[in-house]
């Protein structure tokens, strides 16, 4: 079964689809869904250019798939800018690994954090990946905890795996601090989390 991104699942849209974009959008649909990246690009790329955000992280999707980098990190940025948290995961995790573009874990930091204080699980597992091993932060098993636990939490079993990691590296105490830290992000919905172990 083909890989399809979280937005288009929910059949979400920014924009309201009638008449030939509607055709053209569902023409690109069966074509992605086949995957026929070509033809989902030609119908997909008009209504990701006039500012669907979800349209510009597919396209996005599609150009990783045909590892044309380049053009990814291009469309990612657009869907990030325009403040989709997918695609902020997305620009986040292109510059983590430096696919596409130089490896910077600062710009990493940058995409992942509004990301992750909107619920993409995703990118509070790569968050506490980053905490875990030092990666743009000062290493803290104490934050690394926290995000992997609360990813974790929702159903990601990479972030239990390093969840797992990081309390092999810290006292009791320091885990019941975690778990409790965890706690209080979760009650806050991710925002202002910082606050609670600044780094």
């Amino acid at each position: 079964m083909k890989q399809v991104q979280n937005w288009f699942l929910g059949g979400l849209l920014a924009v309201v689809l009638t008449g030939s974009a509607l055709a053209d959008f569902q023409k690109g649909q069966r074509a992605f869904l086949a995957g026929d990246y070509a033809t989902a690009l030609a119908e997909w790329e008009p209504l990701a250019r006039a500012g669907d955000a979800g349209l510009q992280n597919e396209v996005g999707w599609m150009y990783a798939q045909m590892k044309n980098y380049a053009e990814a990190v291009k469309w990612y940025r657009r869907a990030a800018e325009s403040g989709l948290p997918l695609g902020q995961y997305n620009l986040g995790q292109m510059y983590h690994n430096g696919t596409g573009v130089l490896q910077n874990h600062a710009e990493a930091l940058r995409w992942y954090r509004p990301a992750v204080e909107a619920g993409n699980v995703l990118a509070q597992t790569n968050l506490g990946v980053m905490y875990l091993n030092g990666e743009g932060v000062r290493k803290n098993y104490r934050v690394a905890y926290m995000w992997s636990s609360i990813a974790a939490a929702r159903g990601n079993e990479l972030a239990r795996e390093n969840r797992d990691l990081a309390a092999k590296r810290m006292t009791r105490k320091q885990i019941d601090e975690a778990q409790e830290m965890s706690r209080q992000c979760t009650r806050q919905n991710y925002k202002k989390c910082r606050k609670l172990a600044p780094n």
